[in-house]
């Protein structure tokens, strides 16, 4: 039996009821991607203006079911456009590439348009133990007053009092009970956000940062040494792919940071001085980390992954440091 009062066996219940919770929300967004295209349709519209009407034209776009179209070909269609230098041959070797490059693409959407649910099942799973260790200062203050008040009834031989003590024991129990009820219900409808969209915009930032500046520099940096050769540039399907993946997944992660970092300190595990403490050896693991998810190789690209996050573990520092010092305001 835990301290939150459920046995090993109902937290593994718990647990994998939750990740079935996840893996049903990411299949099914999964399945929509592979099943249906984004469609377009113009809509004319009559505008007033003063010479008479004037005809504009509003476009929309609408899911369609279409396999052969569906959104993972058109997303790896734009970013064969938007990411690929115009000189390299994008090719298929095999006859099943497309079709599994579309199912990691589907599976990257479907991870991604999840997110909000796959933080607030783990935040829900692990959020009690937090709870139990914020509230283990109360629960201490309530044993003493037990220990107390029983060293009371020892010492006063009348029923009437005894009566009266275990009343005032039962009493604080309750109470704290209650409080722990109350904090449990704030816990899930406030903090859950408060943790739900940082996680997650920091990810889509990682992802539209990597997107937007790394994998352009890295393939046009890298493509540029067969160009001074004149050697012709083929990328196949599967590679072009995996190596987006990897980017956007590895920056989405990364860009976690602080994250990790307030969830440590919150649980009394760290505090800002150890963060503090320890910031140059964070800097060889973030180097390290950063060469290590990045697939080039060049020992350039890693340095886009280490400098934001040595800059967000220096926002982690700034933010615990915060929040340390309003718990002692109070």
């Amino acid at each position: 039996m835990s301290s939150s009062g459920m046995s090993i066996a109902e937290h593994i219940d718990e647990l994998r009821i939750r990740l079935i919770h996840i893996i049903i929300c990411i299949v099914i967004i999964t399945i929509f991607s592979m099943s249906f295209g984004i469609k377009t349709a113009v809509v004319p519209i009559a505008l007033p203006s003063g010479d008479g009407s004037q005809l504009n034209f509003l476009k929309l776009y609408y899911p369609y079911p279409d396999p052969l179209d569906n959104i993972a070909l058109q997303l790896t269609s734009f970013m064969k456009d938007t990411l690929l230098p115009s000189e390299v041959k994008f090719i298929q070797t095999a006859p099943g590439q497309v079709f599994f490059a579309q199912v990691y693409i589907s599976l990257l959407i479907g991870l991604i348009c999840s997110l909000p649910i796959v933080i607030r099942e783990i935040f829900g799973f692990i959020s009690p133990a937090f709870h139990q260790i914020k509230r283990k200062g109360e629960t201490g203050d309530t044993n003493v007053a037990a220990r107390k008040a029983d060293d009371e009834k020892d010492d006063n031989d009348d029923d009437e009092a005894d009566d009266d003590v275990q009343n005032n024991i039962n009493n604080n129990l309750r109470q704290t009970k209650k409080g722990h009820a109350r904090s449990s219900s704030s816990l899930s409808k406030i903090n859950i956000i408060k943790i739900v969209l940082p996680v997650f915009l920091l990810f889509i930032f990682g992802a539209v940062f990597s997107y937007l500046l790394v994998i352009p520099f890295t393939l046009n940096f890298l493509y540029s040494y067969g160009e001074s050769i004149g050697a012709e540039t083929f990328l196949t399907v599967n590679d072009f792919i995996t190596f987006v993946l990897q980017f956007i997944l590895g920056f989405g992660v990364a860009f976690q940071l602080p994250i990790i970092m307030y969830l440590l300190s919150l649980s009394g595990l760290t505090d800002s001085k150890f963060w503090q403490k320890n910031f140059r050896y964070a800097i060889i693991i973030i180097t390290i980390f950063g060469a290590v998810i990045t697939p080039d190789g060049s020992g350039v690209t890693m340095w886009f992954v280490a400098l934001p996050m040595i800059a967000l573990y220096a926002v982690g520092i700034v933010a615990i440091r915060r929040k340390e010092m309003s718990v002692i305001l109070r």
